[in-house]
Order: C-alpha cells, then sequence, then structure tokens
C-alpha cells in the first residue's frame, strides 16, 4: 500500500508566516489533488515549546541563521516558529484535511529540533510514524510539503531508513534554499529514493 505524508503545511511556513517559504502557498493545491490518489494520507505538525533550543530568540547574542550545538549536533537558530496554540502553528486553512487519518506532532523537546516527520534530528525519539505506516502495511511512501530542503527532505531520508520505497513530490513542495534542496535531493537520490513530481502518481 501507498501512503501520502504531508509535512508541517502550517501558517508560519507559508509566503507570511514567521519562518515563510518562498512559494509556500503553492503546494496547496497540488496537495488537495494528490489526496484523492492514496489509500491513506497522513500529516505531521512542528509544535514547539515557546522556548525552543533552535529560536534565536533564547539567545540574546545570537541572530537568526547562527549556528549553535544543541542535543550535540550542529543547529541553525530560526525565528520563533509553530509555537504550540499559536495561529502560526495551525495546519493552513486551505489545506484539505477531510482525508487525513492522523495528525503527528514533532519538535515538541526543547533541547533538540526535529526536521524528519519519523525522528529528532538526533535519532532518538521517534514520532511513531514509522510503526503507525508499517501498521498499515504500506510500502511506499510519498512526501509533500514544507521546506523541501529541511522537514521534507529528511523525511524522506528517514523513510528510506525505514525501509520504504520513498519519493519525494517536487512539485508538492518548495525549499528555503534552491542550492540546499539539490543537495537534499541528491542524498535522496544516493539512498534509492525517487524524485517524482505529481503527474507521475
Amino acid at each position: 500500500m501507498k501512503a501520502l505524508v504531508i509535512v508541517d503545511v502550517q501558517n508560519d511556513f507559508l509566503p507570511d508566516g514567521a519562518l515563510g517559504v518562498p512559494e509556500g502557498d503553492k503546494v496547496i493545491p497540488v496537495i488537495n489533488t494528490l489526496q484523492g490518489r492514496f489509500p491513506l494520507v497522513v500529516a505531521t505538525q512542528d509544535w514547539h515549546p515557546a522556548d525552543h533550543g533552535s529560536f534565536a530568540s533564547v539567545y540574546p547574542d545570537k541572530d537568526v541563521m547562527d549556528t549553535i550545538t544543541l542535543g550535540g549536533l550542529e543547529q541553525i537558530l530560526w525565528p520563533d516558529h509553530c509555537v504550540q496554540g499559536t495561529r502560526g502553528a495551525a495546519i493552513a486553512d486551505e489545506l484539505s484535511m477531510n482525508a487525513v487519518e492522523a495528525i503527528f506532532r514533532k519538535g515538541l523537546d526543547r533541547e533538540i529540533d526535529s526536521y524528519s516527520s519519523f525522528y529528532d534530528n538526533g535519532h532518538i525519539k521517534s514520532t511513531g510514524l514509522a510503526d503507525y505506516l508499517k501498521g498499515k502495511n504500506v510500502q511506499q511512501v510519498y512526501i509533500a510539503g514544507l521546506a523541501g530542503d529541511f522537514c521534507a527532505s529528511y523525511s524522506a531520508l528517514d523513510a528510506l531508513g525505514e525501509g520504504f520505497d520513498t519519493y519525494l513530490i517536487e512539485d508538492a513542495t518548495r525549499p528555503i534554499d534552491k542550492d540546499g534542496f539539490e543537495k537534499m535531493k541528491n542524498s535522496i537520490r544516493k539512498k534509492g529514493g525517487k524524485i517524482i513530481r505529481s503527474d507521475d502518481i
């Protein structure tokens, strides 16, 4: 069985949001159309505490896009985004949620960030998504959502690591940085994943 994983299509990642992805809103109609082609659709939601360690505002001497060490890993510092219970953390109004069977929240631990839909960045804690998909006898995972060069790509890499046939739907995602996205797509291909377009499904 195949499943569509919709990654972090939240208000703060839309162009006017706190961490707006350029043209991030353009993925919504594509994803809405795609959902009818899948027997299983799930979504993820960044869900940070207000003092999350990846927020530049937590550090008086740091700026957005500086790097620090967090949880033993190099960490880019971001603007405050997707804070639990805020409008910015909410799923975008325009995204159809009728077919979404479950939502998996990530990034709740202040001490480590969580780009992937499957694990935190240190692979210490699982979100439970892999077990959920395996329990539904899913073999093929299709990734859509935001941002292409971070949460969507890291989700694809972890899906591959979990043994799923993995497809990143390029026109159903947008990156923060195009060059970074090209590097991530190459990494996905090298590990056996495929970069496709929605018309290929």
